[in-house]
């Protein structure tokens, strides 16, 4: 008798198909944000005669609109994305231009970034981070030889990424006219463009951004104040000398949470831009460490199953997940960068830390199309083992 194959047993349930790892890191990640929301926004809100949790309560409701998108989305095909990538596009950059018209734009601090929706606050520019990458990875599928290959597929993106930028620069928002623009730098190098050629645009797009920042005088303030803080630590240098305090101050182990100096009015925007610096403080370089650490394994692992999706030959969903792995990345690096003084000040929120509920809601359903395309890699694969198994017996 022939000896009788073993059955290849595989599970169908939709679980068993998530990528927990990638699921964990972001619920560490945002609870360790409402932990520090909440920490940095108690002397600010007894400051505004506010409920002492007012800003926690505010950040909770933003996660669990957040993980509503991500849940939801997780149920979308990719194929749909894909379809609706060029019209979330141009909705946005219609956006962006009703933005930048004063009647109607929304100003704070002097920046208008802001469109008043039933009481709500939407930031256009937080969104078409998302949506370019979207479009860019839609672009990729439809024109992958002419982007490796011709002058003119390279170029055609960055004709809509100078749109999106100028507006950016008029609300101003210069910091995510950077990461918008390295984001889609990054996307088109591994879709395969020439070493030569990206770099010669690299080198462009960055006199041009430089030149931007430059002849503004608020920008050239904080590039001259960046260089050496100490010069002038009353007034331009007053923001970067106060979170180098704050990490002076939480040493190895911290202060303990709660416990810090910094966020008493001594260092501005604690909840939002500088919520690291307050960290770093409470926590000690090891907690501030491990912020670090668990950012660089989240965009490990989502450009782990942006491969996994290239290997099936699924072109957007690759390159989705690509893009989503530089848009946290690079703003995670910005923002710590910033705090460490190591860049320039620009204003950027922490990913799933700071108080900032546009990008929250953009991080959570960024991060949900990722765990769809891990969903559909795994279902593929699982498919196929159980087509092979039953040719197999």
């Amino acid at each position: 008798m022939r000896p009788q194959a073993t059955p290849i047993k595989i599970r169908r349930d939709s679980d068993s198909n998530l990528d927990v790892p990638l699921l964990g890191i972001l619920g560490f990640l945002i609870l360790v944000g409402l932990v520090m929301v909440s920490s940095t926004s108690l002397p600010l809100s007894e400051s505004y005669s506010l409920p002492s949790l007012y800003y926690f309560w505010r950040q909770l409701f933003a996660v669990a609109l957040g993980c509503f998108l991500l849940f939801s989305v997780l149920i979308i095909p990719l194929r749909y994305l894909e379809a609706v990538s060029t019209f979330l596009l141009f909705l946005h950059i219609f956006l962006l231009f009703l933005v930048v018209i004063p009647d109607i734009g929304h100003e704070v601090n002097g920046a208008r970034r802001w469109l008043r929706i039933f009481g709500f606050s939407y930031q256009p520019s937080e969104w078409i981070k998302l949506v370019i990458i979207l479009y860019v990875s839609s672009y990729i599928v439809r024109h992958k030889t002419q982007v490796a290959n011709d002058f003119v597929g390279f170029v055609k993106p960055f004709l809509i990424l100078a749109i999106i930028c100028s507006l950016l620069v008029l609300e101003p928002d210069f910091g995510s006219t950077v990461v918008l623009s390295m984001t889609v730098l990054g996307m088109l190098f591994l879709a395969g463009v020439p070493l030569k050629r990206f770099i010669a645009w690299t080198f462009a797009l960055s006199a041009l951004l430089a030149t931007v920042a430059l002849t503004a005088p608020y920008r050239l303030t904080r590039l001259m104040s960046f260089t050496d803080p100490w010069s002038d630590p009353l007034n331009s240098g007053w923001q970067l000398t106060q979170a180098l305090i704050a990490f002076g101050n939480g040493s190895w182990l911290g202060v303990g949470l709660g416990n810090s100096v910094q966020k008493l009015f001594y260092l501005p925007e604690v909840h939002t831009d500088f919520i690291f610096a307050i960290l770093g403080e409470e926590f000690g370089v090891v907690g501030a460490a491990l912020i670090i650490v668990l950012f660089t394994f989240l965009v490990w692992r989502l450009f782990k199953i942006g491969g996994e999706a290239l290997n099936q030959d699924k072109i957007f969903a690759a390159y989705t997940s690509y893009g989503v792995g530089f848009l946290i990345g690079i703003q995670a690096f910005m923002n710590i960068g910033v705090n460490l003084g190591l860049l320039p000040t620009k204003g950027l929120p922490l990913p799933f830390l700071s108080y900032a509920n546009n990008n929250l809601l953009v991080s959570c359903l960024a991060v949900g199309i990722v765990l769809r395309v891990a969903y559909e890699n795994r279902t593929i694969l699982s498919n196929s083992k159980v087509k092979k198994a039953k040719e197999i017996s």
